[in-house]
């Protein structure tokens, strides 16, 4: 049996077997850009794949080697690569600058971090393990811009013959000449591998003299420049002193380029890689510096706790008790794993969960009040009882007592309004509730949340609250 082989049945043992297959079909047999960067969010779809396995089958992949996982930072305007990390540790927290937007961004790990992964050069080797060898589109197509752009054969098309005026491949040391017509337009001259760009506004009477301009490429990453041109000949003078090749391209910065990047698919996210059980399980190396603080716009909590433990001790005793904690637990973490969540940490008798969307959060609390009622059935007891409180907002993932955890107001509020619960009813904050998906989920199941205003301790101003029954 070959090393692929075996890895490969290896992969089968902890990922859906499923995924598995499709994985191996995609390194034997899948086209070289297929392996870089692969979004594993279209690999799912295409593949006709649950998402969550697909995650899960690809970080076990990972693991075992055949591919390498990174994070690379965005531009939310362009969705071009600003940087790439092997490890989350590597992300840093402040401003990243786009050339082609001339724009600075504080990431946050919600839209701005993907995470994708590429075949290891050890399985098999492809053009991207050598970017600096890629025709110039592909380098744009396969290094600069990231898997969320959606650039079917059409878009190329469209971009290489309609958005861009002209393109070259410099050599390092060496220098050219490019000679353009502007038309009447904004002009981007830009340059993916130093991410440097020059703006050209395009205004006035056309000429018929040659204009000229004259651009250095360097690895210090030039400031973004700007000038004014009449329509007419260009000569564009381009000297590549940055030690590598270089792939100058003058742009229409118009409604076709737009266009083109507006066309978006989903991929994976930094953030709903945190809140992933598989990543958090298998991947407990690559957490967070200790000092390290990572944004996040959004993210919801779920905290748990067992009701009447301590009492239940008393009542049934250690032996019993624990076999009854011990079932709670194994039904809500595998509730959490299975509807996109992950378990941050527990508590004595209560959990910690993240969801990237508050229906996730909320078809997991549902979820595990029917598993309660379930395991109390079947044990013919009233024992187990779980108060449930969820909330959504702003937080940062940071490493607290060597995991990575969470961080703000958000979280606190989480723990206070699960404080509000004594009994089986979910209490979640006005935000959750009123998500269309949340709404149309309590819709569904016949469920009519009950409003309140709450004091939660710590909060200075009374929290919109509903009792979900």
């Amino acid at each position: 049996m070959s090393e692929l082989q075996a890895q490969i049945a290896t992969l089968k043992k902890t990922a859906d077997p499923a995924v598995a297959d499709a994985i191996a079909r995609l390194i034997r047999t899948g086209e070289d850009y297929e392996l870089n960067r692969v979004n594993v969010l279209e690999f799912a779809r295409t593949n006709h794949l649950d998402e969550e396995q697909a995650i899960s089958g690809f970080l076990h992949a990972s693991r075992l080697g055949l591919f390498d996982l990174t994070w690379n930072v965005l531009c939310p305007g362009c969705s071009g690569v600003l940087d790439a990390h092997d490890t989350l540790k590597s992300l840093r927290s402040d401003d990243y600058h786009c050339g082609l937007c001339a724009c600075g961004y504080e990431p946050s790990v919600d839209e701005q971090v993907e995470v994708a992964f590429t075949v290891s050069p050890q399985v098999r080797r492809i053009a991207a393990h050598d970017p600096n060898t890629l025709p110039l589109w592909e380098y744009y197509k396969q290094v600069f811009w990231s898997s969320g752009i959606d650039l079917d054969r059409s878009t190329f098309a469209a971009l290489t013959e309609e958005v861009a005026l002209d393109a070259l491949e410099l050599p390092a040391g060496e220098r050219a000449v490019l000679s353009v017509q502007l038309p009447p337009q904004f002009i981007i001259a830009f340059e993916p591998v130093t991410h440097s760009a020059h703006f050209i506004d395009v205004q006035g009477e056309p000429t018929k003299e040659r204009q000229q301009l004259s651009l250095i490429y360097n690895k210090s990453h030039p400031p973004t420049g700007s000038i004014t041109m009449r329509p007419g000949p260009l000569r564009l003078s381009l000297d590549n002193q940055a030690g590598v090749r270089t792939l100058p391209t003058v742009f229409i910065a118009a409604e076709g380029l737009h266009a083109m990047l507006g066309k978006r698919r989903p991929f994976l996210t930094a953030k709903r890689m945190l809140s992933n059980q598989t990543f958090r399980d298998v991947f407990k190396a690559d957490n967070l510096d200790i000092d390290q603080r990572l944004k996040i716009t959004s993210l919801t909590f779920l905290f748990t706790d067992l009701k009447g433990s301590t009492a239940l001790y008393e009542r049934v005793g250690d032996l019993a008790a624990f076999d009854l904690v011990r079932a709670h637990f194994r039904a809500l973490l595998g509730i959490i794993a299975s509807e996109k969540g992950a378990v941050v940490k527990t508590i004595g008798d209560a959990v910690m969960a993240t969801f990237v969307k508050p229906e996730h959060a909320i078809a997991a609390g549902l979820r595990m009040r029917a598993a309660m009622d379930d395991l109390n059935v079947e044990r013919g007891t009233q024992d187990l009882v779980v108060k449930i409180g969820i909330h959504e907002g702003p937080c940062l993932a940071v490493m607290l007592n060597e995991r990575q955890d969470y961080f703000g107001q958000t979280v606190n509020i989480a723990a206070r309004v699960q404080g509000l619960a004594t009994s089986r009813s979910i209490h979640a904050t006005g935000g959750v509730v009123e998500e269309p998906a949340v709404s149309a989920i309590l819709k569904e199941r016949s469920i009519r949340p009950i409003q309140k205003e709450a004091a939660l301790r710590g909060i200075a101003d009374k929290v919109l609250v509903y009792e979900i029954p």
